[in-house]
């Protein structure tokens, strides 16, 4: 239990990889050739980008991998002197084993700025003799083309709840811990396809008890039940405004849960739940929901802002109705 199951059960090859089929067989094919392109792999967190950089490496330097593959993070080192620092200086030396190049790996490369950018780009010219870049980012619009321009793009999707409660099942077993399919389902429900929350999920559930069902899992979620969610936006949609702010006032203050994560479930309720409501009035309330979140990223009150939401749909509906 001492060890972050995240890393201790990452796979170590290619074959090992959770889902993205299509990738994963591209990058096997330039593992067997021993050679490679400049590579972006774009997509949402968890869904397998770093394991995949880690595990071509790999493959293509075997026991040297270490000194071969360099990772850093650009949300942490963002400017142009990182670039003009540590990527150049590494890019430059010369690489260890047979393969004839080295790798950088550089995560979050959408949080360089257009400077850093800039000398990147010069940098991946200056020294593909010796170097090769692989940039991981979550938005490839914000990288700019000219990179793009240099770059094999693969993109990551998020996994399918089957191939992230395939992947639970294996730490399960392997961990000799006893979890219930309904169990399982909820992580994969509350994951939305990122397979490193799915695992954190599990890990914090296991620490509770070692018979997992859904009770320890939404205990340790921090988020709320779907039906609570449902309940709420029914009580708002019949036009009962004080039962549906009872409803989030047990949301806020007995769970805990913040603005955003309680917008991102409602969301999710109106456009998957059995919320019985028409498609005008589901598009209204998403509309309506896209505003509220603005307001919450530009700081403004969590409480204020979900119970203007509610007493919105409330409202919104006595009028429609009368």
């Amino acid at each position: 239990m001492n060890d972050i199951w995240v890393e201790k059960y990452r796979p170590k090859n290619l074959d090992e990889v959770v889902g993205q089929a299509e990738a994963v067989k591209r990058l096997k094919a330039y593992a067997q050739g021993g050679s490679l392109p400049h590579l972006m792999f774009a997509g949402p967190a968890g869904t397998g980008k770093t394991t995949c950089a880690i595990a071509l490496a790999r493959q293509l330097f075997g026991e040297n991998w270490r000194n071969n593959f360099h990772e850093l993070n650009a949300s942490d080192e963002r400017g142009i002197d990182i670039v003009r620092g540590k990527i150049k200086d590494f890019a430059r030396t010369a690489p260890f084993g047979k393969v004839p190049f080295k790798v950088i790996f550089l995560d979050e490369a959408d949080a360089l700025t257009s400077d850093a950018q800039a000398a990147l780009r010069r940098t991946m010219e200056r020294y593909t003799a010796t170097c090769r870049f692989v940039l991981s980012c979550n938005y490839s619009s914000k990288i700019i083309e000219p990179i793009q321009s240099r770059c094999a793009v693969f993109r990551f999707r998020p996994l399918e709840d089957a191939e992230v409660i395939s992947y639970l099942k294996k730490i399960a077993e392997a961990e000799k811990l006893k979890v219930s399919e309904s169990a399982y389902d909820i992580i994969a429900y509350h994951a939305m396809g990122d397979l490193r929350r799915a695992t954190n999920s599990l890990q914090a559930a296991a620490a509770m008890a070692k018979s997992i069902d859904d009770d320890v899992v939404h205990k340790t979620s921090a988020l709320a039940r779907p039906e609570e969610i449902a309940a709420m936006v029914k009580e708002a949609v019949a036009g009962n405004f004080s039962g549906a702010r009872g409803k989030l006032d047990k949301l806020l203050i007995d769970l805990g849960l913040s603005g955003e994560d309680i917008l991102k479930q409602l969301h999710r309720e109106v456009l998957e739940g059995d919320i019985n409501i028409s498609e005008e009035d589901r598009i209204r309330i998403i509309e309506r929901l896209g505003e509220v979140e603005y307001r919450l990223i530009q700081g403004g009150s969590d409480r204020i802002q979900l119970e203007s939401l509610l007493a919105w749909i409330a409202s919104a509906r006595v009028k429609r109705t009368a």
